[in-house]
């Protein structure tokens, strides 16, 4: 682990994999709080760093330090849960040492009943004597090959302490030292000047990047999500949908696309079409080892709440409440899926 200033975070995430490894290693990068006493109680192998604006060269120099057969890293703000602990027990169990990596999901998106809405995977268990190493100053990747597992574990992120601005700023302060930026840095930069609301300067970005033929297409996937979010939030559906459809050509439509679709043309009130394009994300089946970014709620209840919406709108009420009952399975306490119980329930359609 890379760590600083986590004294709100540390123990929570030690407790949960204190009894999963052999060793524990924190490479700390300049704390001035207590998260290296916090640290003591959990391991002697605490190192410091010099913080050099590039997580890549202290997440390698982290790397370094291990001596066991198989290296797995965190973030101080990342917990296994209970569940997960078990089943990283019942790997250890019969583990296969020609494996090179183990991919786990990446949980770090939720909704208000702590559902699951955002995951993707991540190579995080690899084997030392491969040593892969760390890549990108800023939202670094280890770069994996060879025999990898993708297993159902799962890392849970629980963000408390966020830095909003920490990032772009490193971006920014290479720029200023004329740093070359690689397709990744294009990407990434682009992506903190979008959630930092500089949309003009990050489609730039994103332009280089999709027109790029280098380009990993789970990225130019997440470019178009991008565009076409912002699309709808300023009434340019047309255009929204023009990003969406580009999206299908770097692999099979998904219900995320599919809704995106459904909600511009529900919003042109082109009724048939939003329904045939919820519909659609209805069908689709989500990839299982993909390790691309996927929204749950889209694969589960955002279509049915929303065919409830344009079934309503088109007349078919008893169609509308079946699929507002199917949304329900997903959000049983949802304040919009109990409101369009009791609206069917004054037009006849349901009974308490």
């Amino acid at each position: 682990m890379i760590v600083k200033n986590e004294e709100n975070t540390i123990k929570r995430c030690l407790s949960s994999v204190r009894d999963l490894v052999d060793e524990i290693i924190i490479v700390d990068t300049g704390s001035s709080d207590s998260t290296k006493d916090i640290c003591k109680n959990f391991t002697d192998k605490i190192y410091d760093f010099e913080w050099t604006d590039d997580f890549s060269s202290a997440r390698n120099f982290s790397f370094s330090m291990a001596t066991e057969d198989y290296i797995l890293w965190l973030d101080a703000d990342d917990i296994l849960l209970p569940e997960d602990i078990k089943k990283f027990k019942i790997m250890k169990e019969s583990f296969d040492s020609s494996l090179d990596s183990v991919t786990m999901k990446y949980n770090v998106g939720f909704d208000e009943y702590g559902n699951t809405t955002l995951s993707y995977r991540r190579n995080r268990l690899v084997k030392a004597s491969r040593n892969f190493k760390w890549v990108g100053f800023v939202h670094e990747y280890l770069e994996v090959h060879g025999n990898i597992f993708n297993s159902d574990i799962a890392v849970t992120h629980k963000k408390i302490n966020y830095s909003p601005n920490r990032n772009i700023q490193m971006y920014e302060n290479k720029l200023k030292k004329g740093i070359h930026f690689s397709l990744r840095d294009i990407l990434y930069y682009g992506n903190e000047l979008y959630d930092h609301k500089r949309y003009n300067m990050a489609f730039q970005y994103y332009s280089k990047f999709l027109k790029s033929d280098k380009g990993w297409s789970e990225d130019k996937i997440r470019i178009c999500s991008n565009i076409s979010d912002y699309c709808l939030s300023v009434n340019k559906f047309e255009k929204s949908r023009k990003y969406i459809f580009k999206s299908f050509e770097y692999d099979n439509p998904r219900a995320e696309g599919c809704c995106r679709v459904g909600f511009s043309f529900l919003m042109e009130n082109k009724l048939h079409q939003a329904v045939f394009w919820y519909e659609m994300a209805l069908k689709l089946e989500k990839p299982k080892n993909s390790l691309g970014f996927f929204n749950d709620a889209y694969w589960t209840w955002i279509p049915h709440l929303q065919l409830c919406v344009c079934y309503d709108k088109l007349g078919n009420h008893k169609l509308a409440y079946f699929h507002n009952e199917m949304a329900g399975k997903f959000r049983p306490n949802d304040k919009r899926i109990l409101f369009n119980k009791k609206y069917f329930q004054n037009i006849g359609i349901y009974k308490m």
